[in-house]
């Protein structure tokens, strides 16, 4: 073992749920990305050191990316040691997967430098250890796109994630991310435990239909099942500002969009990159009129997930 290796890996932010598909659909975005170091040690075990000013947690088993190695160590017959140091650009609770960034390309590095040993769905089960530490949930959503690149299907993640990699056609994305955070953990405690039928009804074939039109490439079909009748309606009181940029941004052209994650970050997306525009600029009005700090991206799905140089 090369204890001289050293890589770095730019993490992507991503979307999840992507209105209807709660915990099942996800995409990569070409930004905003972390920044990750890693080594192996001579000294076994998980080293973690921040390169930002988040202080997030050091010790393995209270950070995200600590978690998700550690997870990748046990299976690893040999004692391993691997060293990251940290620079996020993705701001926690952000909701656009900040912690999803660290524990993908925590694993997905550690896996270059241990010999691609193990496979992107036995990446997806490792790194979802990591979101067990943000959320106490171990949900795939923003982890698969991350590791897999472009849009992402979560069908199921026992016993081992099965991850449904879909084309779609070329998109714009335009994320706003109002200076509020929200914390999964929290935005998950709000949500109803039951749903009724007919609305489940309705969100099954939503998904479908999201499914569909990316296959087909069909924007029409895509803008028509970007619609969530379960989960929205109980998050979107969290964000101020969302029903006035969900209304404005259709108008502007855009084919439809909503919370990314658990928020508070909106994204919509447009099929040229002259409407995602005219969504940004509806997006600062919005939030400037509110008095409101907030940052934008205009983007588009990143393919190839983390990259490692």
């Amino acid at each position: 073992m090369n204890f001289s290796d050293s890589i770095t890996v730019l993490a992507p932010a991503t979307v999840a749920n992507v209105v209807c598909g709660f915990d099942v659909l996800g995409f990569a975005l070409s930004e905003p990305n972390d920044t990750m170091h890693l080594r192996l040690t001579e000294q076994p075990g998980v080293t973690i050191i921040n390169e930002d000013d988040y202080n997030l947690p050091t010790e393995p088993t209270r950070n995200v990316a600590g978690a998700a190695l550690l997870a990748l160590l046990r299976a690893v017959p040999e004692p391993v040691g691997i060293e990251v140091r940290i620079s996020k650009a993705i701001k926690p609770g952000s909701g656009i997967g900040s912690s999803a960034a660290s524990a993908a390309g925590a694993v997905v590095g550690a896996n270059r430098l241990l010999g691609e040993r193990f496979s992107k769905a036995e990446l997806v089960e490792f790194a979802m250890y990591g979101e067990e530490v943000a959320s106490g949930v171990r949900h795939a959503d923003n982890i698969a796109p991350g590791i897999y690149g472009g849009v992402t299907l979560i069908r199921s993640t026992t016993p081992l994630p099965d991850i449904v990699p879909l084309s779609a056609p070329p998109l714009f994305v335009t994320v706003v991310h109002p200076q509020i955070e929200i914390k999964t953990s929290d935005a998950r405690q709000i949500l109803k435990q039951e749903v009724p039928l007919k609305d489940a009804i309705r969100q099954w074939g939503n998904v479908a239909g999201l499914v569909a039109g990316l296959l087909q490439s069909d924007y029409d079909l895509i803008g028509r099942s970007l619609e969530d009748v379960i989960i929205e309606p109980v998050r979107s009181i969290l964000i101020p500002g969302f029903a006035q940029v969900k209304e404005r941004s259709r108008e502007a052209g855009a084919l439809g969009g909503g919370i990314s994650g658990s928020g508070p970050s909106l994204f919509m997306l447009s099929r040229e990159e002259a409407t995602a525009k005219a969504v940004e600029a509806v997006m600062q009005e919005v939030y400037t009129d509110l008095g409101l700090e907030h940052h934008t991206y205009l983007t588009t799905i990143n393919q190839q997930g983390c990259q490692i140089y």
